[in-house]
């Protein structure tokens, strides 16, 4: 019974392991079913889960988007004007 509990038991440190695994890949029937187990006992890393799925989505709604973005070079030179402006002059 010993063996089966330590081969179900998952910290916390490695169910939040699983939980960003489980956003890019397909976990083994084993991780999945040590991760399901943990989380129906963890409340902290249900919340985790469904915190990470949430940045994930916006993550990934804002990078698909980035490509439409084009830089502009007068906000650029202002920058570096301003940053000049505020150094000390030796």
């Amino acid at each position: 019974m010993k063996k089966i509990m330590n081969w179900l038991m998952l910290s916390c440190r490695k169910a939040t392991e699983l939980i960003e695994k489980k956003l890019l890949v397909k976990l083994s029937f084993k991780e999945n079913a040590q991760l399901q187990l943990h989380e129906s006992i963890c409340s902290a890393c249900s919340a985790y889960e469904k915190q990470s799925k949430i940045l994930d989505k916006i993550f990934h709604t804002q990078f698909q988007n980035i490509d439409n973005v084009q830089p502009t070079t007068m906000i650029n030179e202002d920058l570096k004007k301003k940053i000049l402006d505020t150094l000390p002059e030796n």
